[in-house]
């Protein structure tokens, strides 16, 4: 069954790095994409980082070079590496699995429970 359970959050100052980690499930990863959301209050969730079951990996423009999305199959876990941390990237992140096509999600999304992550200037 599909598995997503977040911890890492917390907060950092500008300039900074945090990881965060998603233990998921085989069954989770084989069958689908995976990636990671965030969401602020009052705005939609918007991916972060995602990739797809060939390994492919995509960012939003606002992120890329400073953020790297990785699967560890051995251990079932995802990260999201967050280094030079920006006042911005102040939301709650939600590890997700669901089907994918290329950057396109669609279809049933499952989500974790979130990690709230803050960065201060």
């Amino acid at each position: 069954q599909v598995q997503l359970v977040e911890s890492g959050g917390g907060s950092e100052q500008a300039g900074g790095s945090l990881r965060l980690s998603c233990a998921t499930s085989t069954y989770t990863w084989v069958t689908y994409c995976m990636g990671w959301f965030r969401q602020v209050p009052g705005k939609e969730r918007e991916k972060v980082a995602g990739i797809d079951k060939d390994g492919t990996t995509r960012y939003r423009d606002s992120v890329k070079g400073r953020f790297i999305i990785s699967l560890d199959k051995a251990k079932n876990t995802l990260y999201l590496q967050m280094n030079s941390l920006k006042p911005e990237d102040t939301a709650m992140y939600y590890c997700a699995a669901g089907p994918c096509s290329g950057a396109n999600w669609f279809g049933n999304i499952y989500w974790g429970q979130g990690t709230q992550v803050s960065v201060s200037s």
